[in-house]
C-alpha cells in the first residue's frame, strides 16, 4: 500500500495503481490518499480494510459496492468515483439510503471504445486472429481464392448498433466511414443524431433480422440481462457477426457458444464476459471468436482522462459541490 500524506482532513482511496498522471493530481490535491500496487486490484478483505474512515473511494468496475462495503467504509464516506462508465457494481439503492454520491467516467472514453468494437468487428468478419494463428503454426499456404474468407465490412453490409448511446454514435460515425448502412435500437435521445446520419431505429428483433452484424453498446440493466439469447441469435443468422463491448452479461454467453460451434452465426468479437474474468470453457476452442481482456477503454490517454475525471468528481464533492458526472442514485 502506498500513502501521500496531506495536510487536509479528507482521506481519499483508490482500489487500483492510478496512472501516473493521476498520481500528480492525487498528491497535489492535499489530500491522505492510500492506494494499491497490485495490478489486478485489491483483493476484498484488503479493500475493505483500506476504506475504513474514508471520505472517498475511486472504484474499479470489478470492486462489488455494496452494503458490505459501506460498513466497511463507515458514515464518512461521500463520494464512490467509478472509474468507468458502468455502473452495475454499485448498489445504488444502498448508496442513495446513506446519502453517499455515486459518480461515472462517461464521455472520455467514447472514442478508444467504439475503436476497439470496430477492431473486434474487422477481426472477426475478416478472420484475421485465426488467419494470424495458421501462419504462425508453421502451416504450409499459398495464396487461393477460398483462403480465410469472411464477410465484407463495407458497402453493402448492415451494422445493427445496440444502444445508440455516445459510444454508439460513435461506432455509427466509424461504420459511415466504411459505407455500412446503420440501424439501432429505439432510442428518444439519440432521434436527432439518427435523423442527422440517416440511421433508421428498428425495434430490436427486426433489427436481428436485417443486420450482417451487430454491435452492443446498451447498459447492463435488469431488461437487458441476457437481451440477446439463443432465439435471438438464430434471427441474427449463420452470416451474423456479433460484437460486444458493453458488458457480458447481455449476452447468454452459453447460447453463444452453441452458436458459434453450431454455425448458428458466423463469428463474435468479445471484450466483456458473463462471469468476468471467466469465461465459459468452450470459447477458448472457438476459432470463429476473437476473446479479448476487456481492453475497450486502454488507450494510454483515455485511461488518464478517465482518472482525472474520477478526481475531479472527488474533489467537487469533497468540496460541496456537485460532481461533473453524477449517476442518478435510487429514490
Amino acid at each position: 500500500m502506498v500513502t501521500h500524506m496531506g495536510t487536509s482532513p479528507p482521506r481519499v482511496h483508490v482500489s487500483f495503481p492510478p496512472p501516473q498522471g493521476a498520481r500528480a493530481l492525487l498528491s497535489n490535491a492535499g489530500w491522505d490518499v492510500t492506494y494499491t500496487e497490485d495490478l489486478g486490484g485489491q483483493p476484498r478483505s484488503e479493500l475493505l480494510r483500506s476504506i475504513e474512515d474514508v471520505d472517498a473511494v475511486i472504484t474499479l468496475l470489478s470492486d462489488t459496492v455494496d452494503d458490505e462495503f459501506f460498513e466497511a467504509a463507515g458514515p464518512s464516506l461521500k463520494i464512490i468515483a467509478n472509474y468507468a462508465v458502468g455502473y452495475d457494481n454499485i448498489d445504488l439503492a444502498a448508496a442513495s439510503e446513506r446519502g453517499v454520491v455515486v459518480t461515472n467516467t462517461p464521455g472520455v472514453l467514447d472514442q478508444a471504445t467504439a475503436d476497439l468494437a470496430m477492431a473486434l468487428l474487422l477481426a472477426a468478419s475478416r478472420r484475421v486472429v485465426e488467419a494470424d494463428r495458421f501462419v504462425r503454426s508453421g502451416a504450409d499456404w499459398t495464396w487461393r481464392p477460398d483462403l480465410f474468407t469472411g464477410l465484407d465490412v463495407s458497402a453493402g453490409v448492415t451494422l445493427g448498433i445496440v444502444g445508440l448511446g455516445n459510444i454508439g454514435q460513435a461506432v455509427a460515425r466509424r461504420a459511415a466511414a466504411f459505407d455500412m448502412k446503420v440501424v439501432a435500437t429505439p432510442s428518444r435521445r439519440a432521434a436527432g443524431f439518427a435523423d442527422a446520419h440517416g440511421i433508421e431505429q428498428v425495434p430490436l428483433l427486426e433489427l436481428l433480422e436485417v443486420s450482417d452484424a451487430i454491435t452492443l453498446h446498451c447498459p447492463l440493466t435488469g431488461a437487458t440481462r441476457h437481451l440477446i439469447g439463443a432465439d435471438e441469435l438464430r434471427l441474427l443468422g449463420p452470416g451474423g457477426v456479433l460484437v460486444n463491448t458493453a458488458r457480458g452479461p447481455i449476452v447468454d454467453e452459453a447460447a453463444l457458444v452453441d452458436a458459434l460451434r453450431e454455425g448458428t452465426i458466423r463469428a463474435a468479437g468479445l471484450d466483456v464476459f458473463e462471469h468476468e474474468p471467466r469465461l465459459h470453457p468452450g470459447l477458448f476452442s472457438l476459432e470463429n471468436c476473437v476473446i479479448l481482456p476487456h481492453i475497450g477503454s486502454a488507450g494510454e490517454i483515455t485511461r488518464e482522462r478517465m482518472a482525472s475525471l474520477a478526481i475531479g468528481n472527488v474533489e467537487r464533492v469533497l468540496s460541496g459541490v456537485d460532481p461533473l458526472t453524477p449517476v442518478p442514485v435510487a429514490s
